[in-house]
């Protein structure tokens, strides 16, 4: 009897409180703020998708946004480079605009001749395209990602 009672009194002093203004943060989501993953891409001519291709299984990309922050990273364990970066973000109406700051060493390459990038945003609660347009302002090709967290 003095186990069960130990035991009740265990768990009662782990009880975490949340609070609730955290909890409404955490459920929004008409913000791109959370944890995001690679799904697939489609691949435009003319403005129109005319290809997909969804992520091999063995593949992962995760993007994850704070307020102001973005990092994202990519496992492909068929391939010993890393690749991740990291830097700030805005986005406002059909426009995503990634400013990194640094990345992995291949990344760092890139970085050093571009870093500013710029995307058409598709943003609903749990999905979103972030889409390549070319100098013309046409789309070349969409990352699209999911909610995770």
């Amino acid at each position: 009897m003095l186990l069960v009672l130990a035991c009740k009194n265990e768990s009662k002093s782990n009880i975490e409180f949340v609070d609730v203004e955290s909890t409404e943060l955490k459920n929004d989501t008409s913000s791109l703020k959370g944890t995001w993953e690679l799904t697939g891409f489609y691949n435009y001519k003319d403005n129109i998708v005319v290809d997909s291709f969804e992520m091999n299984p063995e593949f992962r990309q995760l993007k994850m946004y704070t307020d102001t922050k973005v990092m994202w990273c990519k496992h492909r364990p068929a391939d010993s480079s890393e690749w991740f970066g990291y830097g700030t973000y805005n986005y406002e109406d059909d426009r995503l605009i990634e400013i990194l700051d640094f990345g992995s060493a291949v990344m760092d390459e890139v970085i050093a001749e571009k870093k500013e990038f710029t995307f058409e945003l598709t943003l609903s609660p749990n999905k979103f395209q972030q889409i390549e347009m070319d100098e013309d302002g046409n789309r070349i090709y969409s990352e699209n990602y999911v909610r995770v967290e």
